[in-house]
Protein backbone atom coordinates (compact mmCIF):
# COMPACT_ATOMS: atom_id res chain seq x y z
CA UNK A 1 0.00 0.00 0.00
CA UNK A 2 1.29 3.65 -0.82
CA UNK A 3 1.05 4.90 2.28
CA UNK A 4 0.72 8.62 1.30
CA UNK A 5 -2.19 7.75 -0.55
CA UNK A 6 -4.17 6.61 2.53
CA UNK A 7 -7.41 8.51 3.34
CA UNK A 8 -8.10 6.90 6.69
CA UNK A 9 -6.05 6.50 9.27
CA UNK A 10 -7.79 3.89 12.54
CA UNK A 11 -6.32 4.28 15.70
CA UNK A 12 -6.70 1.43 18.11
CA UNK A 13 -5.69 1.83 21.67
CA UNK A 14 -5.81 -1.62 23.29
CA UNK A 15 -4.76 -2.65 26.96
CA UNK A 16 -5.63 -6.26 28.21
CA UNK A 17 -8.03 -7.35 25.14
CA UNK A 18 -6.79 -10.63 24.36
CA UNK A 19 -10.51 -12.07 24.19
CA UNK A 20 -11.32 -9.21 21.02
CA UNK A 21 -8.38 -8.27 19.58
CA UNK A 22 -7.98 -10.55 16.77
CA UNK A 23 -11.14 -10.24 16.14
CA UNK A 24 -11.53 -6.75 15.89
CA UNK A 25 -8.77 -6.17 13.65
CA UNK A 26 -10.24 -8.98 11.48
CA UNK A 27 -13.21 -6.48 11.13
CA UNK A 28 -11.35 -3.69 10.35
CA UNK A 29 -9.62 -4.93 7.96
CA UNK A 30 -12.96 -5.99 6.04
CA UNK A 31 -13.77 -2.38 6.10
CA UNK A 32 -14.28 -0.45 2.40
CA UNK A 33 -11.84 2.12 2.81
CA UNK A 34 -8.48 3.43 1.78
CA UNK A 35 -7.05 2.97 5.23
CA UNK A 36 -4.27 2.37 7.83
CA UNK A 37 -4.44 0.68 10.87
CA UNK A 38 -2.25 2.37 14.00
CA UNK A 39 -2.71 -0.06 16.75
CA UNK A 40 -0.81 1.29 20.23
CA UNK A 41 -0.22 -1.93 22.98
CA UNK A 42 -0.85 0.42 26.29
CA UNK A 43 1.25 -1.87 28.04
CA UNK A 44 -1.17 -4.87 28.28
CA UNK A 45 -0.32 -7.73 30.82
CA UNK A 46 -2.12 -10.18 29.37
CA UNK A 47 -1.84 -12.15 26.15
CA UNK A 48 -2.38 -8.84 23.80
CA UNK A 49 0.80 -8.54 22.93
CA UNK A 50 1.96 -11.64 21.68
CA UNK A 51 -1.30 -11.93 19.41
CA UNK A 52 -0.52 -8.29 17.99
CA UNK A 53 3.55 -9.41 17.56
CA UNK A 54 1.67 -11.85 15.38
CA UNK A 55 0.04 -9.89 12.73
CA UNK A 56 2.33 -9.13 9.53
CA UNK A 57 0.12 -7.04 7.23
CA UNK A 58 1.32 -3.60 5.65
CA UNK A 59 -2.24 -2.01 6.24
CA UNK A 60 -1.55 -2.39 10.07
CA UNK A 61 1.00 -0.60 12.00
CA UNK A 62 1.81 -1.67 15.77
CA UNK A 63 3.40 0.51 18.33
CA UNK A 64 3.84 -0.69 22.23
CA UNK A 65 4.04 1.70 25.43
CA UNK A 66 6.36 0.36 27.79
CA UNK A 67 3.22 0.38 30.58
CA UNK A 68 -0.10 1.40 30.48
CA UNK A 69 -0.40 5.15 30.00
CA UNK A 70 -3.96 5.29 29.46
CA UNK A 71 -6.31 5.86 26.29
CA UNK A 72 -5.62 9.51 25.83
CA UNK A 73 -1.92 9.06 25.79
CA UNK A 74 -2.08 5.54 23.54
CA UNK A 75 -3.50 8.17 20.64
CA UNK A 76 -1.12 10.66 21.28
CA UNK A 77 1.59 8.29 21.18
CA UNK A 78 -0.12 7.32 17.57
CA UNK A 79 -0.83 10.65 16.32
CA UNK A 80 2.59 11.86 15.08
CA UNK A 81 2.27 8.15 12.70
CA UNK A 82 -1.06 8.86 11.64
CA UNK A 83 -1.06 9.66 7.40
CA UNK A 84 -4.80 9.65 6.39
CA UNK A 85 -7.04 13.05 5.65
CA UNK A 86 -9.42 11.87 8.00
CA UNK A 87 -8.52 9.66 11.70
CA UNK A 88 -11.19 7.94 13.51
CA UNK A 89 -10.72 6.24 16.85
CA UNK A 90 -11.80 2.57 17.39
CA UNK A 91 -11.92 0.87 20.56
CA UNK A 92 -11.14 -2.85 20.92
CA UNK A 93 -13.60 -4.63 22.95
CA UNK A 94 -16.19 -4.84 20.02
CA UNK A 95 -18.60 -2.65 22.18
CA UNK A 96 -18.49 -0.66 18.72
CA UNK A 97 -19.10 -1.89 15.21
CA UNK A 98 -16.74 -1.26 12.45
CA UNK A 99 -18.82 -1.81 9.33
CA UNK A 100 -20.22 1.52 10.23
CA UNK A 101 -17.16 3.59 9.91
CA UNK A 102 -17.37 4.14 6.61
CA UNK A 103 -20.93 6.38 6.96
CA UNK A 104 -19.39 7.86 10.53
CA UNK A 105 -16.37 8.76 7.81
CA UNK A 106 -18.21 10.16 4.52
CA UNK A 107 -19.14 13.51 5.61
CA UNK A 108 -15.07 14.40 6.48
CA UNK A 109 -14.25 12.49 3.29
CA UNK A 110 -16.48 14.35 1.78
CA UNK A 111 -14.94 17.65 2.92
CA UNK A 112 -18.71 18.54 4.67
CA UNK A 113 -17.36 18.28 7.88
CA UNK A 114 -14.21 18.35 10.21
CA UNK A 115 -16.03 16.88 13.21
CA UNK A 116 -18.19 13.45 13.56
CA UNK A 117 -19.27 11.35 16.42
CA UNK A 118 -21.01 8.27 16.43
CA UNK A 119 -23.75 9.26 18.59
CA UNK A 120 -25.47 5.70 21.02
CA UNK A 121 -28.83 7.81 21.91
CA UNK A 122 -29.89 8.94 18.12
CA UNK A 123 -31.54 5.58 17.75
CA UNK A 124 -33.09 5.61 21.32
CA UNK A 125 -31.91 3.79 24.29
CA UNK A 126 -29.28 1.50 23.60
CA UNK A 127 -28.85 -1.82 25.88
CA UNK A 128 -26.66 -0.37 29.05
CA UNK A 129 -27.14 0.03 32.76
CA UNK A 130 -29.16 2.68 33.90
CA UNK A 131 -26.48 4.48 36.15
CA UNK A 132 -24.08 4.35 32.91
CA UNK A 133 -27.19 5.58 31.15
CA UNK A 134 -27.52 8.43 33.08
CA UNK A 135 -24.09 9.32 33.76
CA UNK A 136 -23.81 9.52 29.55
CA UNK A 137 -27.10 11.81 29.76
CA UNK A 138 -25.40 14.25 32.12
CA UNK A 139 -22.16 14.71 30.33
CA UNK A 140 -23.97 14.71 27.03
CA UNK A 141 -26.16 17.69 28.70
CA UNK A 142 -23.06 19.50 30.39
CA UNK A 143 -21.37 19.54 26.73
CA UNK A 144 -24.24 20.74 25.22
CA UNK A 145 -24.54 23.78 27.55
CA UNK A 146 -20.83 24.44 27.61
CA UNK A 147 -20.24 24.26 24.39
CA UNK A 148 -23.93 26.31 23.39
CA UNK A 149 -25.47 23.51 20.80
CA UNK A 150 -27.12 19.93 21.24
CA UNK A 151 -24.99 17.03 21.58
CA UNK A 152 -26.30 14.10 22.61
CA UNK A 153 -23.11 10.95 23.19
CA UNK A 154 -20.18 13.27 24.14
CA UNK A 155 -18.74 10.14 25.76
CA UNK A 156 -18.50 8.36 22.44
CA UNK A 157 -15.56 6.13 21.32
CA UNK A 158 -16.28 6.89 17.96
CA UNK A 159 -15.17 9.94 17.43
CA UNK A 160 -13.53 11.21 13.50
CA UNK A 161 -11.89 14.14 12.40
CA UNK A 162 -10.13 15.57 10.02
CA UNK A 163 -6.26 15.03 10.86
CA UNK A 164 -4.81 18.55 10.80
CA UNK A 165 -7.40 19.72 13.11
CA UNK A 166 -6.82 16.35 16.04
CA UNK A 167 -3.03 17.58 15.40
CA UNK A 168 -3.30 21.00 16.10
CA UNK A 169 -5.36 20.38 19.24
CA UNK A 170 -2.16 19.87 21.90
CA UNK A 171 -3.53 17.32 23.66
CA UNK A 172 -2.64 16.63 27.31
CA UNK A 173 -5.14 14.12 28.57
CA UNK A 174 -3.78 10.28 29.47
CA UNK A 175 -6.49 8.64 30.08
CA UNK A 176 -10.21 8.44 29.28
CA UNK A 177 -10.69 12.46 29.49
CA UNK A 178 -9.57 12.33 25.52
CA UNK A 179 -12.86 12.20 25.09
CA UNK A 180 -14.54 15.57 27.08
CA UNK A 181 -10.77 17.21 26.40
CA UNK A 182 -11.41 17.40 22.47
CA UNK A 183 -14.86 18.27 22.62
CA UNK A 184 -14.46 21.01 25.07
CA UNK A 185 -11.06 22.15 22.58
CA UNK A 186 -13.51 21.50 19.37
CA UNK A 187 -16.27 23.68 20.69
CA UNK A 188 -14.00 26.41 22.06
CA UNK A 189 -13.11 27.02 18.64
CA UNK A 190 -16.98 27.06 17.77
CA UNK A 191 -16.62 24.24 15.54
CA UNK A 192 -19.44 22.10 14.49
CA UNK A 193 -19.80 18.30 15.71
CA UNK A 194 -21.90 16.56 13.36
CA UNK A 195 -23.67 13.68 14.85
CA UNK A 196 -24.72 10.07 13.29
CA UNK A 197 -26.30 7.47 15.08
CA UNK A 198 -24.74 3.99 15.42
CA UNK A 199 -25.15 0.63 16.74
CA UNK A 200 -24.04 0.05 20.61
CA UNK A 201 -23.39 -3.65 22.58
CA UNK A 202 -22.19 -2.90 25.73
CA UNK A 203 -20.29 -5.39 27.82
CA UNK A 204 -20.33 -5.35 31.75
CA UNK A 205 -17.18 -5.13 33.66
CA UNK A 206 -17.05 -9.12 34.45
CA UNK A 207 -16.43 -9.14 30.67
CA UNK A 208 -13.81 -6.33 30.27
CA UNK A 209 -15.26 -2.95 30.90
CA UNK A 210 -12.77 -0.09 32.45
CA UNK A 211 -14.63 3.16 32.51
CA UNK A 212 -16.22 3.49 35.97
CA UNK A 213 -17.95 6.26 37.93
CA UNK A 214 -14.47 7.86 38.93
CA UNK A 215 -13.80 8.41 34.95
CA UNK A 216 -17.60 10.58 34.90
CA UNK A 217 -16.31 12.74 37.28
CA UNK A 218 -13.12 13.07 36.05
CA UNK A 219 -14.72 13.80 32.34
CA UNK A 220 -16.94 17.14 33.80
CA UNK A 221 -13.76 18.39 35.38
CA UNK A 222 -12.00 18.12 32.03
CA UNK A 223 -14.82 19.56 30.35
CA UNK A 224 -15.16 22.57 32.11
CA UNK A 225 -11.15 22.69 32.35
CA UNK A 226 -10.46 23.01 28.57
CA UNK A 227 -13.82 25.26 28.16
CA UNK A 228 -12.88 27.61 30.08
CA UNK A 229 -9.69 27.67 32.06
CA UNK A 230 -6.87 26.14 29.34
Amino acid sequence: MDRKAVKVSIIVPVYNEERTIGELIRRLKEVPLDKEIIVVDDGSTDGTKEILKKIRDPEIRIFSLPHNFGKGAAIRAALPYVRGEAVVIQDADLEYNPSELPTLLKPILEGKESVVYGSRFLRGRPMMRPLNFIANKILALTASLLLGRRLTDEATCYKAFKTSLLKSLDLKCKGFEFCPEVTAKIGKRGIRIKEIPISYTPRTKKEGKKVNWKDGFKALYTLFKYRFFS
